[in-house]
């Protein structure tokens, strides 16, 4: 689903962490503004030019807020609109 999700689309994206004390479930709202892969600064993850790749999710809510996600296996995406 995380290859399907385009700029200009409009979705529901709903993250868990899992913690001792329980699930924490959080949701937003909003249009997609880009979705990529981007490096972060672990030197000892050993991956493709010695950095750790996650996928980013840049949404822009209702209330023009915008907010960066890092997408992972507890990461569910909802397309509300295309």
């Amino acid at each position: 689903m995380k290859n399907d999700v385009r700029p200009g689309m409009r979705i529901k994206v709903s993250q868990t962490i899992d913690r001792r004390a329980g699930s924490w479930t959080t949701e937003l709202i909003g249009i997609v503004l880009s979705v990529e892969p981007q490096p972060t600064g672990a030197w000892f993850a050993h991956g493709k030019d010695d950095k750790y790749w996650l996928v980013r999710i840049q949404i822009q809510k209702d209330d023009g807020e915008i907010s960066l996600l890092i997408l992972d296996q507890h990461t569910r995406i909802t397309v509300l609109e295309h």
